[in-house]
Formats: C-alpha cells, sequence, structure tokens
C-alpha cells in the first residue's frame, strides 16, 4: 500500500482546484490538467498510429458527467479484444512499462515519467467478482461513444452500464451521484439499460428512489 504523502495530498487539492475551475471547458479527456492530461495524450499517439478506437470509462468519466467530487488517480481505458496486444507492444516501448498481470485480471500499463496507469477494460471482459460476475459484458468502444483515433469519454447511458456490470458499493454510489446529476436524462439512461439487462433496471429503479430521497432530505 502506497503512502499517503504531503506531496500527494497537496497536488491532489491543486488538481481539485484546476477541475473546479475548468469545469465548463474541460470536456474531453484531453482537457485534464497536468500529467492526467499529458497521459491521455500520450495515449491517443498510441491509438492514431493503430488507427484504433477507445474511450475513457471509470472515475474521470464519472467526474466528466456530473460528479464533480469524483478525482481519481488512474486512467481507465476501453479496448476492442483484438487491438489489446498491439496497444501494449505500442506502449511498452514509448514510455509506458507493462505491469504483470494478475491471474483473471485484466491489462494494466504504466507510465513511466508520471507513474499514472493506464487499466485497460477489454470488449468482451465481464465485470464484476469471481463470487457475483455481471450478467453482461463490456461492449465495443463504438457501442460506448468511442469517435475516431482518439479518447472520447463514455456516454452517460454506457457509463451507468458499466457501473452496474461492476458491481461495487464504489460503483453504485457514483450511480446515485450520476442519477442527482443528471436529472434531465433519467429516462435515456433508463431506456437505455432496458435494452441492456432487466437486473440493470431494477437496480436503476432502487438507486433512483434512494437519489430522490437523499435529495428531498
Amino acid at each position: 500500500m502506497s503512502t499517503v504523502t504531503l506531496e500527494y495530498l497537496t497536488e491532489c487539492l491543486e488538481v481539485a482546484d484546476q477541475l473546479l475551475a475548468g469545469r465548463e471547458w474541460m470536456l474531453e479527456p484531453q482537457d485534464l490538467p497536468g500529467r492526467y492530461g499529458r497521459v491521455v495524450k500520450e495515449v491517443d499517439r498510441f491509438l492514431e498510429a493503430m488507427k484504433c478506437e477507445a474511450v475513457v470509462a471509470g472515475g474521470w468519466a464519472v467526474w466528466r458527467h456530473g460528479f464533480v467530487g469524483r478525482i481519481t488517480q488512474d486512467l481507465d481505458i476501453v479496448l476492442p479484444a483484438d487491438r489489446i496486444d498491439e496497444f501494449l507492444r505500442v506502449a511498452s516501448v514509448s514510455g509506458f512499462e507493462v505491469l504483470p498481470q494478475q491471474s483473471g485480471g485484466w491489462p494494466k500499463v504504466q507510465h513511466k515519467q508520471t507513474h499514472i496507469k493506464v487499466d485497460i477494460l477489454p470488449e468482451g471482459g465481464r465485470p464484476g467478482t469471481a463470487k457475483k460476475p455481471a450478467p453482461t459484458t463490456i461492449p465495443h468502444p463504438r457501442q460506448l461513444g468511442a469517435c475516431g483515433n482518439t479518447l472520447h469519454y463514455v456516454s452517460l447511458p454506457t457509463l451507468v452500464e458499466l457501473k452496474f456490470a461492476a458491481g461495487r458499493m464504489a460503483d453504485l454510489h457514483d450511480v446515485v451521484e450520476l442519477i442527482r446529476s443528471n436529472s434531465s436524462q433519467i429516462s435515456e439512461i433508463r431506456q437505455h439499460l432496458g435494452k441492456v439487462h432487466a437486473d440493470y433496471v431494477k437496480a436503476f429503479d432502487t438507486l433512483l428512489e434512494e437519489a430522490r430521497y437523499q435529495q428531498d432530505h
């Protein structure tokens, strides 16, 4: 477990201030401040060279879609299943280290200069846990909002889908905050989930009630 240093806490506060100040114009992953934006641009170079589509999911997508208190240290990207090996090869000779992959885990790389990890969510991968795997798998980036060969954020409905698939308490908390921040898109989100899996619709309705209760109290 890494040590929490004063330098680390100071950086977190500085990044939070920059994100708050740039909330209205930081609309794409490339706009992220400091070393985060730098790593996004490095990944873009690979994608352009590979002619590959990918999207940003995880905590940064949650921030982009309205949970402004959500700051993460890693970059989560969804890649097509048939392009992952190529991505790892390119990354390994372009300033990234391919990290050891745990049994049953997904690939990760780390930018050598900034130490930011890039977690790869593979198309076709099944989120969840060993005891409770998701009933669905990760879609192709194109179905999540990919456009061209640079990183874009996943769309809000598909982000909620991925959060339900992951199924951790932190992910469900993210969904509650996303509901509270995007009240005008509730129907769109629910309609999308209805096309994916009935369990997600049921879970969404439960969290919708929770979000409304929190808002009223």
